[in-house]
């Protein structure tokens, strides 16, 4: 499914927004709204494009959506953080973008509580630790093991650093007493390129990155870093489980809207999101990918993105990291 997307180019989801628009009613006096994607390709773009496709309908008002790619989600942030608020953008972001770079970048260029407005959360994932498919290790403890006997391998690969699957590994190699080296891949696709060949030996990386290589056989998943086991990934047992209480993180993705945007619009896109997330279609797409569907108020998205923020300030400041 990642590749189809990413092989229709951006101009055919936008027809498919104004056609949807067009069937149901669009109201030609409103101009198109869009939603900024700050990352190019991946498990969250056909989600993003549903998001437009359903919400465009609700909004009664073309919705398409405008890849700004670049520097780890912030040239997206930038984006929104310049767009005028007047409801007609909104951008979906990753917990790394509002959360993370902030804490890792002597200066990102914008602040989050003060540029931008939760609008709704839209998933929460949790993180898998995966090894390559013909690794003898299928537990933690086993992995950690394996180790001492192999310390010429005591590193793991993810997409970017200072990304959430970054911390978890430092939370990992701190957990099982070892010194574990991060390599940071200039995406998903390279990354796992060399899981699948062994080239690199454990990689860590959200599960709906993972749980297709998994269920292919090219990857084995070892470990999920939620506070419960993944539905869909049923006997893959959590860090938690596996004796490591410690390494338990979970991410989201949510929709933003820049400052200043008017509440009557910020409810318009909240409730039109709200609907869009818990209909059968995005649910099931979401589901499968092992992603869990969430749909938040404004308000309670505001809270969740303050209680991360005071959650991972010491733990990236205790990991001595900077992006810059």
């Amino acid at each position: 499914m990642r590749l189809v997307w990413k092989l229709l180019s951006p101009l055919s989801f936008v027809l498919c927004a104004l056609l949807s628009a067009g069937a149901n009613a669009q109201d030609t006096t409103r101009p198109p709204a869009k939603i900024l994607l700050a990352f190019e390709g991946g498990s969250s773009s056909p989600v993003v494009f549903k998001l437009a496709e359903q919400t465009s309908v609700m909004l009664r008002r073309a919705v398409v959506v405008e890849e700004k790619p670049g520097a780890s989600g912030r040239i997206g942030a930038m984006a929104l953080r310049n767009a005028r608020p007047d409801g007609s953008t909104v951008a979906y972001l990753p917990i790394a973008v509002p959360v993370l770079a902030p804490l890792t970048f002597k200066d990102v260029h914008y602040d989050p509580i003060r540029d931008f407005v939760p609008v709704s959360q839209i998933a929460t994932y949790d993180l898998a630790l995966a090894v390559p498919a013909n690794h003898p290790v299928r537990t933690v403890a086993e992995y950690f093991e394996w180790l001492k006997t192999h310390p010429d391998q005591a590193f793991y690969g993810t997409g970017a650093a200072g990304a959430l699957p970054h911390f978890l590994g430092v939370m990992l190699a701190r957990a099982g007493g070892v010194e574990l080296t991060h390599v940071a891949y200039k995406g998903f696709a390279p990354m796992t390129t060399n899981l699948v060949s062994g080239t690199i030996p454990a990689a860590i990386s959200g599960v709906s990155d993972l749980i297709e290589l998994h269920r292919a056989g090219r990857v084995r998943i070892i470990a999920t870093s939620g506070t419960k086991r993944v539905p869909q990934l049923p006997d893959i047992p959590t860090f938690v489980e596996q004796g490591y209480p410690t390494v338990q993180a979970s991410g989201w993705a949510g929709v933003f809207a820049p400052a200043g945007t008017p509440r009557d619009a910020i409810d318009e896109w909240s409730a039109a999101l709200v609907t869009a997330t818990h209909s059968d279609e995005m649910r099931h797409l979401l589901l499968n990918m092992g992603v869990e569907p969430t749909g938040t108020t404004p308000e309670a998205f505001t809270a969740i993105l303050a209680a991360d923020i005071a959650r991972w300030t010491p733990i990236v400041k205790l990991s001595g990291f900077r992006a810059d």
